[in-house]
């Protein structure tokens, strides 16, 4: 019997499938000044204990990206081994803070199967739960990956696509316990724009442009455990044309998030991811670009708003360069050349009042 694991292929998932994922994840101060170092973020809520503090909490979490990434890592080995691409997220919820000291493990379940038409690969949605040392959930969002399949002529029962939330309620959402805006620093988190100062349907371009070089994609790759194929082996689908690398989506997610601090300082927290979609593969070596939309509104309490933001992330190309920050290039819904991500969320903002 093979000591090995090859990973999972399509015709391995079945609905309802539970898996729990190997490796638990004690976060420290070390993976918080490493995701500033590769990211760039400015959000003085995760940087100042002093901040958080007078914003109610008793030490400055991490990023919720951070602990995104960290789950997400988990379930690589069991989910996107042998991926294709990662296709997309829905009803993401960030349900509790997390702190270096705290311990991250995952699970999942297979909610979704559909085949695709050339038979050789197939698209597994799964639903991932993080949870802490103490069991409490921290984070849940539905993945869709496109996975190969290891035998095309293998039969794969029981398909079918699970009904999704176009977005996350905002009863939903879940701000950590004990936040409270009402003593907000403006002049420390940089800018004083307020949740009052933006309007739904608002466009910002953030202006800045970051380049990711092929070391720094990997040293992110590897910091969250994240050992799907596509990322490292030259043999595998890894590769275009001029020979970079193709770089983890999450790498993408992260730096579009640190850009968008120009423009939107104050939204640093992430409550709840609604939809994303890595619209085209992005290689180490390009510059990326972002802009906000400001989709809706909602008034959480204790001067806590929430604004729901797609941030849409484009590479090589400015996003000055798209006609009225148009991302859609044409009738049938395909974007414009350039466009790599786009990723719809809910953000705490503080109220002025």
């Amino acid at each position: 019997m093979s000591k090995t694991d090859p990973g999972r292929f399509f015709e391995d998932f079945k609905l309802g499938q539970a898996i729990v994922h190997a490796t638990p994840r004690t976060l420290t101060a070390g993976d918080v000044a490493l995701y500033t170092a590769l990211y760039g973020p400015r959000f003085s809520l995760f940087s100042s204990d002093v901040f958080a503090r007078d914003c109610g909490l008793e030490t400055a979490p991490v990023d919720p990206l951070v602990a995104f990434h960290v789950v997400f890592g988990k379930t690589v080995p069991d989910i996107s081994l042998n991926a294709v691409a990662n296709l997309g997220y829905a009803e993401g919820r960030f349900l509790a803070p997390v702190h270096p000291g705290d311990t991250l493990s995952a699970r999942s379940e297979v909610i979704g199967l559909k085949e695709n038409s050339n038979g050789k690969t197939g698209v597994v949605y799964v639903r991932t739960t993080g949870v802490n040392q103490r069991g409490v959930a921290v984070l849940s969002y539905v993945r869709w990956v496109m996975v190969r399949k290891r035998d095309p002529a293998a039969v794969v029962e029981g398909q079918s696509v699970p009904p999704l939330a176009v977005a996350v309620a905002a009863a939903d959402l879940a701000p950590p316990p004990g936040l409270d805006f009402r003593r907000y620093d403006f002049a420390h988190a940089g800018a004083p724009h307020a949740f009052e100062d933006y309007a739904v349907g608002e466009k910002i371009d953030h202006v800045d442009g970051m380049a990711v070089e092929e070391a720094e994609a990997q040293m992110a790759t590897r910091l969250w455990q994240n050992t799907a194929k596509v990322h490292f082996n030259q043999f595998e689908r890894s590769k275009d044309p001029s020979g970079r690398r193709l770089v983890y989506g999450g790498v993408v997610i992260s730096t579009a998030k640190a850009l968008s601090f120009n423009g939107l300082q104050n939204t640093g927290l992430i409550l709840a991811i609604n939809g994303g979609r890595h619209v085209g593969p992005y290689f180490a070596g390009g510059t990326v670009f972002a802009w906000s939309q400001v989709l809706d509104k909602a008034d959480l309490g204790h001067g806590i708003g929430a604004l729901r933001l797609r941030l849409v992330a484009t590479v090589d190309r400015p996003c000055a360069d798209f006609p009225d920050k148009n991302t859609i290039g044409d009738e049938a819904g395909a974007y414009a050349p350039g466009v790599i991500l786009d990723f719809d969320h809910w953000a705490a903002v503080p109220k002025r009042g």
